[in-house]
């Protein structure tokens, strides 16, 4: 089986050897290592992207609004994805961003997970039927079972979501309830034993 770390260098190298400068290489890398400890099919992606990226054009999206369509081909999805993890701060006005075509989506999910954990949100993304929740670059939940190459997302988006609680106020309140027996009355002895109150000085 073979480690991340090896993972993460040869996906840099083969992002440089087909043509991507040494910066965007290194997130490529980082991110398909992020994509094979999730369980997910990154190296088959990635390989299969770099067999056909130099026979097929693709769309480099530069800068990203609410709504981004694809005009004649579709997106590279490491030029989107580095886009979008760059101009997260400013996206984040935006509820939800629309890609319609995006080749390769499986490419650009890492860069959203990344970015989740730079602006300390959730993130849902949709992949036509496909369905991630990205928790702070953390873990991923899915719907998305198969090991095989999805090799065009035709309907993408990007939601972003509330920081909420996943339980109610008065379960909270019964729970830190329960808590309060164990913390400890406060009495003379306590406090000079406690850091900082001794009696002595050793020094």
């Amino acid at each position: 089986m073979k480690s991340l770390s090896e993972i993460d260098t040869v996906s840099k190298r083969a992002s440089k050897a087909s043509g991507f400068d040494w910066g965007i290489a290194e997130e490529v890398g980082k991110n398909i290592r992020l994509l094979e400890m999730f369980g997910m099919p990154g190296i088959k992606n990635l390989n299969y992207y770099y067999r056909i990226r130099n026979k097929k054009n693709f769309e480099k999206i530069k800068l990203i609004s609410n709504e981004n369509k694809a005009i004649k081909f579709e997106y590279c999805p490491i030029i989107a994805g580095v886009s979008f993890l760059d101009q997260i701060r400013s996206l984040e006005i935006f509820n939800e961003i629309k890609f319609k075509k995006i080749a390769f989506p499986l490419l650009f999910l890492p860069f959203v997970s990344r970015a989740s954990e730079v602006i300390g949100r959730k993130l849902y993304l949709k992949i036509d039927n496909r369905n991630f929740l990205l928790n702070y670059n953390n873990s991923i939940y899915t719907n998305f079972l198969s090991d095989g190459i999805v090799t065009v997302g035709n309907n993408v988006l990007v939601k972003f979501l509330e920081n909420l609680d996943s339980f109610e106020e008065n379960e909270w309140k019964e729970l830190y309830k329960l808590s309060e027996d164990t913390f400890v009355e406060e009495n003379d002895s306590l406090k000079q034993g406690g850091a900082g109150a001794g009696l002595t000085d050793n020094d």
